[in-house]
């Protein structure tokens, strides 16, 4: 799938999105990301779903984003509150929904100027 962005605005944005890889400023990746609208693309150490752990969410939280989406893969899955917890302490807003989605998310809120990162669970279908 591509999307569109706005062009003018320097922010990261997601330019597609498929089977096994995303798109991000026009260069794809095939791992999992942390993407903020400003800052830098890294790649977040993980494999799948299944392989989060709490030093995932301390990685997001060190970022002191305004809000955090979470792209599952390929369908919305949610990680034990036990997890969130580092979140939820922060007080930073999060929602979790399948990848596909949170990048659609993304750059609507990109779009509207928020500070917002994306953590990007990429797999293959």
């Amino acid at each position: 799938m591509k999307l569109q962005s706005d062009p003018h605005s320097g922010a990261n944005t997601i330019t597609g999105y498929g089977d096994g890889y995303v798109e991000i400023n026009q260069i794809p990746y095939s791992h999992a990301v942390l993407l903020s609208s400003d800052g830098a693309i890294s790649e977040w150490p993980i494999e799948s779903f299944d392989s989060l752990e709490a030093s995932h969410f301390a990685q997001m939280v060190a970022l002191k984003p305004e809000l955090i989406l979470i792209g599952t893969g390929s369908r919305q899955r949610f990680p034990k509150p036990e997890l969130l917890k580092a979140l939820i302490e922060a007080k930073i807003g999060f929602e979790i929904m399948d990848s596909q989605a949170a990048c659609r998310t993304y750059n609507i809120l990109v779009g509207e100027g928020r500070q917002v990162l994306l953590a990007l669970i990429v797999e293959s279908i």
